[in-house]
């Protein structure tokens, strides 16, 4: 199964940026799709996840408020909008897909490449 993340780049902090995540049809609609960031020196961390029955939402506390996941499934497409990003949000964010309604990395299945994220302050 392949992911494919994109929407990456510089963006000036109190910015915008909408991220997408493009998964095959049988992923989409029976997976956890979450994003998921990783910063230089740090671990991986967990930024969001949007269950496929319900469209439930769930956010990490450093980003409520300010990103919104969401999906299309028409497309199979999963977004990630971030508003009023801060430079502290710089890092790698990787879209992943889970057959668990989890939070933890290890518990996804299917991983995206991965689009940098650059906060100016």
């Amino acid at each position: 199964v392949q992911l494919q993340a994109s929407g990456g780049g510089l963006v000036q902090a109190g910015g915008s940026l909408r991220l997408s995540c493009a998964a095959p049809e049988r992923t989409f609609n029976s997976y956890v799709m979450g994003w998921f960031r990783q910063a230089p020196g740090k671990e991986r961390e967990f930024v969001a996840r949007i269950l496929w029955i319900n469209d439930i939402t769930y956010y990490a506390d450093p980003v409520k408020g300010r990103f919104t996941i969401s999906r299309d499934n028409a497309k199979n497409t999963v977004y990630l909008q971030m508003n009023s990003l801060k430079p502290e949000d710089t890092a790698v964010y990787y879209c992943a897909a889970s057959r668990q309604n989890t939070i933890v990395a290890r518990g996804y299945d299917y991983w995206g490449q991965g689009t940098q994220v650059t906060v100016s302050s």
